[in-house]
């Protein structure tokens, strides 16, 4: 007698959760984030097979899993409101350099893959050893940030399997910095850029710094011959 009451009621406690189901469905979606490159109306595809229930027979987790397979979304936060309301929040991945010429990379160091690549043609350019994305973007950044601190641009950065670096500025300056004591050969380099000069610098093509004390230059073809003897440094020693 005993189990046929509780069966009975269990019947019941089933009945009435699918009755409020129907009585009270999701009647409100609040999705909040900062969007770049998500659109609306990729997440309202992805959520509306999803929302379409009960209150209560909203998978969350299905929604998250869901959210974040799409290739923008970095996370998914996802709560019932009582009564009637879904509260999603999501974190939007971040683009800060193209790896390649097809793929960007976020400031986590993830790969995105984007279905079109020309809105990003305005991000730097980092060539690197697949497997190793964020190793590449931290050595990136830092050698970014020695440039900018002589007010050069990175246009490009790589490097290859043997870790041999090279720089692509934006004014299409090329700097070969070699395998060895990288960062060291480009602070030496910096240190000659008052005595050259804007004119002398922005004559160059290719600056080689892989010699273990000095670097070679490579010109551009229209550069007048230069006069090494006029330059402040060697001015100095004359006197």
């Amino acid at each position: 007698m005993g189990l046929v009451k509780i069966i009975v009621i269990m019947a019941l406690l089933t009945s009435l959760v699918y009755s409020v189901n129907q009585i009270i469905p999701i009647k409100h979606v609040k999705v909040g984030g900062e969007f770049q490159n998500l659109s609306k109306n990729e997440i309202k595809t992805a959520l509306e097979p999803l929302v379409d229930v009960g209150f209560f027979d909203a998978d969350v987790q299905m929604i998250q899993n869901t959210l974040t397979k799409m290739i923008w979304v970095d996370s998914a936060i996802v709560n019932r409101i009582w009564s009637d309301t879904l509260s999603i929040k999501i974190k939007e991945k971040h683009p800060i350099v193209r790896w390649g010429n097809e793929a960007l990379i976020s400031n986590s160091g993830e790969i995105i893959q984007p279905k079109d690549i020309e809105p990003f043609e305005n991000l730097s350019i980092l060539y690197g050893v697949e497997g190793q994305e964020l190793k590449s973007l931290e050595i990136m950044k830092g050698v970014n940030t020695a440039l900018s601190d002589h007010e050069m641009s990175m246009a490009e950065f790589s490097i290859n399997n043997r870790w041999a670096w090279k720089i692509k500025l934006t004014t299409g300056l090329e700097i070969l910095l070699g395998r060895n004591d990288q960062l060291k050969k480009l602070q030496r380099f910096m240190k000659t850029l008052d005595i050259l000069g804007h004119e002398k610098i922005n004559a160059m093509a290719v600056v080689d710094l892989r010699y273990p004390n000095g670097y070679s230059v490579s010109w551009k073809s229209d550069t007048q011959i230069i006069d090494w003897k006029n330059l402040p440094a060697a001015q100095a020693v004359n006197r």
